[in-house]
């Protein structure tokens, strides 16, 4: 755009000074050099993969050679009288396209090559006594140019780079929640059951529960500092990821599915499940994130409140939400127990729960007190 703009000016310059100049032919010859090369470099800049050292140094080149041609094709009157060189600011696109690809320094040296070209007119025509003030602005302009240029762009590739490092941090945290709420679901959980059950045993059963707990804290705090990419479940566990159905293959990703039968299905003789008569459609991802959350609060209910604890999920259709309670009659937990479980590695609510609710837009709400149970209220927006 500015080439081309820069064009016209110099066009509208030489056919102004024409009268004047000692060769006007020449002067034709320069515009015409210079009207096709805009086509040209309009053409060749577009593509980044000929934005190399060569494309640079032929922009230069005609450039500096539009610049020279003055001293022949002007009169020694109209350079004494500081009339603009033929190009006049024709020239700074190719200081600006150095400035772009090599920053400040490249920017200054094609300034620096232009303003030599402009003082070679003088001397080529005799006049280097006679150099006008406004040539000498010209120059500055340049140089200014190039520096300001190049400046802007280092500081926008910088900026660039450090929105692409927040954003590989960011998905590389996201990666870490997602594999700790598929290891918890798994085989965090089955190392747990060994440990405990077998706490009580002796011989081989007691070594083998040492070992299990042993290899669960190591776990956890893996989980919490590599993150990589998760299994939909864990290999060699023999049990489905908590957000899959038991012998039951999902549909495909992006499909609306009905979240009723996914609750329904965790329904036992100590869980009961209350869904609306209509369904209750969720994008497929959306249902099984929020099926597993709902999984993941049931086997807390098992292991913090016992085999025999009662639980009931409720679902509620709210129109542009979708809302999911579970409730048991455990023992409920002290305040802190929440936060000082999240510390300690143990992320059945902070990840498996919270983490899922989270990424799906929605919110989390636990009530809990000791002897009371506990409620976790899951809302989540509809079309995440």
């Amino acid at each position: 755009m500015y080439r081309t703009a820069a064009l016209g000016y110099a066009a509208v310059l030489i056919v102004k000074n024409s009268g004047g100049y000692a060769h006007p032919a020449g002067a034709w010859a320069v515009l015409g050099v210079m009207s096709g090369w805009t086509v040209a470099a309009w053409l060749l800049f577009r593509d980044p993969r000929r934005r190399g050292p060569a494309l640079l140094a032929a922009d230069m080149a005609i450039s500096a050679g539009c610049v020279l041609a003055t001293a022949w094709v002007e009169s020694v009157a109209g350079i004494v009288s500081g009339r603009p060189t033929l190009p006049v600011s024709w020239v700074a696109a190719a200081v600006l396209s150095w400035a772009v690809v090599g920053g400040r320094r490249l920017g200054i040296a094609a300034a620096g090559v232009l303003a030599l070209a402009n003082l070679l007119v003088h001397v080529f025509a005799g006049t280097t006594g006679e150099i006008d003030t406004r040539a000498l602005n010209g120059i500055v302009l340049l140089v200014l140019a190039g520096l300001v240029v190049g400046h802007v762009v280092r500081l926008a590739r910088e900026a660039e780079a450090r929105l692409a490092r927040a954003v590989e941090l960011e998905s590389a945290g996201r990666e870490r929640e997602r594999l700790a709420r598929d290891i918890h679901d798994s085989v965090l959980q089955v190392l747990a059951m060994v440990r405990r059950r077998g706490a009580g045993l002796d011989g081989e059963a007691a070594e083998l529960a040492r070992l299990a707990g042993e290899q669960e804290t190591a776990l956890r705090a893996l989980v919490g500092s590599a993150p990589r990419t998760p299994p939909r479940a864990a290999a060699g566990s023999g049990r489905p990821a908590a957000g899959a159905a038991p012998g039951r293959p999902g549909p495909a990703a992006g499909d609306d599915r009905d979240l009723r039968p996914l609750l329904t299905a965790r329904a036992s003789g100590t869980v009961t499940v209350s869904t609306p008569a209509t369904p209750v459609p969720l994008p497929e991802h959306a249902a099984r994130e929020l099926d597993a959350a709902v999984a993941a609060a049931l086997d807390n209910v098992a292991v913090h409140c016992g085999d025999a604890a009662r639980a009931w999920v409720l679902l509620e259709d709210g129109g542009d939400e979708v809302i999911v309670s579970v409730r048991d009659d455990g023992p409920g937990m002290p305040a802190g127990r929440l936060e000082q479980a999240a510390a300690d590695g143990r992320l059945g609510v902070a990840q498996s729960i919270r983490g899922r609710v989270r990424d799906l837009g929605g919110t989390t709400l636990i009530t809990s007190a000791p002897g009371e149970g506990t409620e976790i209220e899951m809302t989540v927006p509809r079309g995440k």
